[in-house]
C-alpha cells in the first residue's frame, strides 16, 4: 500500500520508562519451539470419529499468515459430504447421545476440558500458526477459555431440569454450527460445548483459512472416546456451509461471522423453524470522560482494539474522548502505541502478529485509504514489518468525523477512529449511531454515570472501566446488524435446547 500522506510517527518517550533521547529497549528473541508440534500432511473430513477423503476427492491448501507458506492439503467437501456428515450426526444423535443422561455426557465434556489443558501448548502454538496471532493471546487466552467452556457446560449437563423448571428441556437434534478464522479454537468450544451439554450432535465448519485446531480437537474427541457421530468436522468454503445450514435434518444453526453472511443464513432459514443465533460484525463504542482512570482506560483501549490485530467482532474500534481531555489523552495514547512490537506470532515477545489473510489486509488498506481521502489523520509507529506475511502496522485516527468510513464501517484490523464529544448525552447520540450493536465500553469513576451510560446503549455487551473480558459464564451477543441470540452462560445454552412443552426430543 502506497500512503497518500505520510504517517506521523514519534519515538518512543520518557513516560514509557525511558530517558529522553534513548533508544527503545530491545527485545531478546524468544520464540515458541515447535518441535512437539505435528501437524499432518494432509487433512480428511472427520466423521465418525474417522477422517475420512472427500468425495470426490478435493483438497485445498491452508497457509501460515505470517510467512505465506504452506501448512497442510485439507479436504473440500461436496454436497454429498455434507448429507454424509449430518446423516452421521442424527443417527448418533437417535442411537447413543440422546440417551446418555445427563451426568454421563457432563463426564465426556470434563473430559475433554482436561484434555484440552493437558495439550494446552500444542494447541496454542498450532492456534498461532494458522491464525496469525499472537503465542501470548493463545497461550494465556484462547485455549484457557476454550477449555474454560467445556468445564462450565459440562456442569450443567446434569441440571437441565433445574435451569428450566416446569419446563421438559429436550435435545433439538443435529446442529449446524460455522464459525470464523479469528479465533478458531475459542468459537469451536463456544458452540460444541453448550450443544454437547444439552444432548446435540454436531457438524461443525471452520473457516477455511484456519481448519487445524479444529482438526487437532478431532483428535481430542477421539481421545476422550465420544461415541461416533457425536462431533464431526467438516471443511470447504462458504457455500458448503450455506449446503449445510439449509440441511433438513438440521434443527439448530449457529453462525459466527460477517453481517452479510448472516442476513444470507437468515433469508435462507426464514420460515423453516429451525432455532438460529447469529453473533456478527460490531464497530463498539470505548467512550472515556474526563475523570476516568487515565493509564487504566489506555491499556483498556489497547487491548481493546489493538488485541489478535483487531480481528475481533466485538473490537472498540471508535474511541470517544471528552474534549476537555483528547489533546494529552491522545498523545499519551501515540506514546503508548509506539510501545507495540509487530512481527512473528511464536515470538512471546510480539503483541501484534500477522492479518489472518491476504484479502483481509487488502480491505484493511482500502479502508486505509479510504480515511486519509477523506481528511482524517492517520498516525502509525515506526517499525519494521516483516519481510513475509500479512503484517499491518497499529494505526490511529484523528480527526475522524461521523460520517468517515473508517466511523462506520468494520474494518476487523488494527485501526483505531478517535472522536470526540462534550457531554453524556453527546456520547450516547454518537455512540449509537452505528447500525451495530454488539459491545461497548465506559470509562469513568462515577457508579451512576456507569450505570446511566449502560442502560441508554445500544448494545448487547457494555464493559465498565475494562474491556474484552469474557467469561464462559456471561451471556455474549449483540443487537441490530450484530445479529441475534446469545452464546455463554445459560442463555447461550437455551438455545441448544427444546423448551415447547411437548418437545420433539431431536429430528
Amino acid at each position: 500500500m502506497t500512503l497518500t500522506k505520510k504517517p506521523e510517527s514519534r519515538p518512543a518517550t520518557a513516560s514509557w520508562g525511558l530517558a529522553s533521547g534513548e533508544s527503545p529497549w530491545e527485545y531478546a528473541p524468544a520464540p515458541e519451539s515447535t518441535d512437539h508440534i505435528r501437524i499432518e500432511p494432509e487433512y480428511g473430513l472427520f466423521i465418525g470419529n474417522e477422517f475420512r477423503r472427500s468425495k470426490p476427492r478435493k483438497t485445498f491448501t491452508v497457509i501460515n499468515p505470517a510467512t505465506e507458506e504452506p501448512l497442510s492439503k485439507v479436504a473440500h467437501a461436496s454436497k454429498a459430504d455434507v448429507a454424509r456428515a449430518v446423516a452421521t450426526a442424527k443417527e448418533a444423535h437417535r442411537s447413543s447421545w440422546s440417551k446418555l443422561p445427563g451426568r454421563e455426557r457432563a463426564k465426556y465434556l470434563y473430559r475433554i476440558a482436561r484434555i484440552l489443558q493437558e495439550r494446552s501448548r500444542e494447541f496454542a502454538v498450532v492456534e498461532s500458526m494458522n491464525s496469525g496471532k499472537p503465542i501470548k493471546e493463545s497461550r494465556d487466552v484462547d485455549v484457557p477459555l476454550a477449555a474454560a467452556h467445556f468445564f462450565y457446560y459440562a456442569g450443567w449437563a446434569d441440571k437441565l431440569e433445574y435451569a428450566y423448571p416446569n419446563r421438559q428441556p429436550r435435545s433439538i437434534g443435529v446442529v449446524a454450527q460455522v464459525i470464523p478464522w479469528n479465533f478458531p479454537l475459542l468459537m469451536l468450544a463456544w458452540k460444541i460445548a453448550p450443544a454437547l451439554a444439552a444432548g446435540n450432535t454436531v457438524v461443525l465448519k471452520p473457516a477455511s483459512t484456519t481448519p487445524l485446531t479444529a482438526y487437532l480437537f478431532a483428535d481430542v474427541v477421539r481421545q476422550a472416546e465420544l461415541p461416533p457421530g457425536v462431533v464431526n468436522i467438516i471443511t470447504g468454503p462458504g457455500e458448503i456451509g450455506m449446503e449445510l445450514v439449509r440441511h433438513p435434518d438440521v434443527g439448530k444453526v449457529a453462525f459466527t461471522g460477517s453481517t452479510a453472511v448472516g442476513k444470507m443464513i437468515a433469508r435462507a432459514l426464514a420460515g423453516t423453524g429451525k432455532k438460529v443465533t447469529l453473533e456478527l460484525g460490531g464497530k463498539a463504542a470505548n467512550i472515556v470522560f474526563d475523570d476516568a482512570p487515565l493509564d487504566q482506560a489506555i491499556e483498556g483501549i489497547i487491548n481493546g482494539i489493538y488485541f489478535n490485530q483487531g480481528e475481533v467482532c466485538c473490537a472498540g474500534s471508535r474511541l470517544f474522548v471528552q474534549e476537555s481531555i483528547a489533546e494529552p489523552f491522545v498523545e499519551r495514547l501515540k506514546d503508548r502505541l509506539s510501545t507495540l512490537r509487530v512481527g512473528d506470532p511464536l515470538d512471546k515477545n510480539t503483541d501484534v502478529g500477522a492479518i489472518n489473510n491476504a484479502a483481509q489486509l487488502a480491505k484493511i488498506e482500502e479502508l486505509i485509504e479510504a480515511g486519509i481521502d477523506e481528511g482524517a489523520e492517520i498516525f502509525q509507529p515506526d517499525c519494521v514489518l516483516p519481510d513475509k506475511g500479512f503484517f499491518f502496522r497499529p494505526t490511529l485516527f484523528t480527526g475522524v468525523s461521523q460520517s468517515h468510513r473508517i466511523a462506520q464501517e468494520e474494518i476487523f484490523g488494527p485501526v483505531l477512529s478517535v472522536l470526540t464529544f462534550r457531554t453524556p448525552e453527546e456520547a450516547i447520540e454518537k455512540a449509537n449511531n452505528t447500525p451495530y450493536g454488539l459491545s461497548a465500553g465506559v470509562w469513568t469513576e462515577k457508579g451512576s454515570r456507569i450505570f446511566k451510560m449502560v442502560g441508554a446503549m445500544k448494545a448487547g455487551v457494555v464493559w465498565a472501566n475494562t474491556f474484552n473480558r469474557f467469561d464462559p459464564t456471561s451471556p455474549f451477543g449483540g443487537y441490530k446488524e450484530s445479529g441475534y441470540g446469545r452464546e455463554g452462560g445459560i442463555h447461550g445454552l437455551g438455545a441448544y435446547l427444546d423448551l415447547s412443552a411437548n418437545g420433539t426430543n431431536g429430528r
